[in-house]
């Protein structure tokens, strides 16, 4: 009777051995796990911000692509394009998944910059790199208040409280002051007789202030004004943006006929123009002129002879407040700036 327990009791474990073994066999095997998994991104040289995605692996039945901003795709294939709507250093991962649910992951890093130039380097520029005053060999100044045409409120002035070089940015700052008999003030900066520019791509980029009452404005004026004046010389006005109609941005062309609110422009929308550096563009050339942001053309005029933009133009930055255009100033309003972080010229012609 001993010997039957005893080997009644050796079948039974053996059988519970059997069975946790299997148990741990089935919980062991998840599957194998994607192998050999690559990751390429490749960036699109015309500046529009897409890049085709690429990921390969062995066993891999599916991807999951983190782009790094916030956003995901998947795809069965591997391949993907995206377009980013913000320049940038980025991130982006994979994770490639097996038909059993295992999982494998890779990264790659690129950078993001919106110029249709194919990576060219400019013909001229300005980085804005050393702190202190604007660059006295670029920028001059228009000073004092007067409504320059337009009913502006601002005073404008050389003061670094309303214009400087600081951590790698030019600085505009409109403020609320008593100044010189004005309410505001804030800076107007010009390449007047200092740089002119004729024909090419023009990039800016900035990030525009704020607030009911701001016009912040990037603008081009012929340099023969003071023989031939506004707006026979001709105006080419890459951005201008109205606080209070928020992220609304302006591209518009003043010539004869085409004066005032008579102008010939464009507008699009820029969803975050006031808490992000978007690249304002001009790409002018003697058959056409086109105004962007971000490598995204909204507004194109046929240039031809008779039109005055055959001729050089200087630049012009400013924030003015209210006036015709900016309309009522927020009374709540104390500063804003815009801040501008590179001005870039490709030559064409």
């Amino acid at each position: 009777m001993k010997n039957l327990r005893i080997s009644l009791f050796i079948m039974l474990a053996s059988v519970f051995f059997a069975a946790c073994g299997k148990k741990n066999e089935g919980l062991g095997s998840v599957g194998t796990p994607p192998k050999g998994l690559d990751l390429k991104a490749r960036v699109a040289t015309d500046g529009s911000g897409s890049v085709a995605f690429t990921a390969t692996a062995t066993n891999a039945v599916s991807y999951e692509f983190d782009l790094g901003n916030g956003s995901f795709q998947n795809s069965s294939n591997g391949s993907i394009t995206y377009k980013y709507l913000a320049e940038g250093s980025y991130t982006a991962k994979v994770t490639a998944k097996s038909s059993t649910g295992s999982t494998a992951s890779k990264t790659v890093s690129f950078n993001i910059s919106f110029t249709s130039t194919g990576g060219n380097t400019p013909t001229w520029s300005e980085e804005f790199n050393t702190d202190g005053a604007p660059n006295a060999s670029v920028w001059g100044y228009n000073l004092g208040a007067g409504g320059w045409g337009n009913n502006e409120l601002e005073y404008y002035t050389d003061r670094a409280t309303n214009v400087v070089v600081s951590g790698g940015t030019l600085k505009i700052t409109a403020k609320k002051e008593d100044y010189m008999g004005s309410a505001y003030t804030s800076a107007r900066i010009v390449t007047e007789n200092k740089q002119v520019f004729k024909y090419g791509r023009l990039e800016i980029k900035a990030k525009l202030p704020a607030g009911g009452g701001t016009w912040p404005a990037i603008w081009m004026l012929g340099s023969n004004y003071a023989t031939s004046p506004w707006p026979a010389c001709g105006e080419m006005d890459i951005m201008e943006h109205v606080g209070n109609n928020l992220n609304h941005v302006l591209g518009t062309l003043h010539y004869p006929g085409h004066s005032g609110g008579n102008g010939n422009g464009g507008a699009t929308t820029v969803a975050n123009a006031t808490t992000e550096f978007h690249v304002y563009g001009l790409d002018w050339s003697p058959t056409t002129i086109k105004i962007s942001v971000d490598g995204n053309v909204f507004h194109t005029v046929a240039n031809d002879g008779t039109l005055p933009f055959n001729q050089n133009f200087f630049l012009i930055l400013n924030v003015a407040m209210g006036g015709n255009l900016g309309g009522a100033v927020d009374p709540a309003f104390s500063s804003a700036t815009m801040e501008v972080d590179y001005v870039r010229f490709y030559k064409t012609n």
